[in-house]
């Protein structure tokens, strides 16, 4: 099992995931509807998460999975979202990016690679940190 109890949190960010929560953007709120059940996934997911100084989309903590939902917001922000995968790279977690529009216009792939994505980790973690 990933670590996920020794993630670094910026406590101030607090206020703002809320805000996130409630906002919502329609293909993140997509994504969470489809993968908010534990039995779906054998993990359970959470949204909105602060990882350091930043905020993650969603995250399985027992995987040190996180999932960003990129809409095109994140075109001018590649340096930044360059530096923030380095820094959850550097604690082990792994940053899988998915596209907005493929969120809202192929459910089914998006499916099937977080499905994929899970299962391949579950190894991985297994790997990283023996019990």
């Amino acid at each position: 099992m990933y670590p996920y109890w020794d993630i670094p949190k910026n406590k101030l960010l607090a206020e703002r995931t809320r805000d996130l929560r409630k906002a919502g953007n329609l293909a993140e709120v997509l994504f969470w509807k489809i993968f908010n059940d534990k039995k779906k996934l054998g993990f359970d997911i959470d949204r909105q998460v602060i990882i350091g100084q930043y905020i993650v989309d969603f995250l399985i903590p027992e995987l040190g999975l996180v999932f960003e939902i990129d809409g095109s917001s994140h075109d001018s922000k590649i340096e930044y979202d360059a530096e923030r995968d380095a820094f959850m790279k550097d604690l082990n977690l792994q940053v899988i990016r998915i596209s907005d529009l493929e969120v809202k216009n192929n459910l089914s792939s998006i499916y099937h690679l977080v499905l994929e994505t899970v299962e391949k980790r579950k190894q991985e973690v297994l790997e990283l940190f023996p019990s």
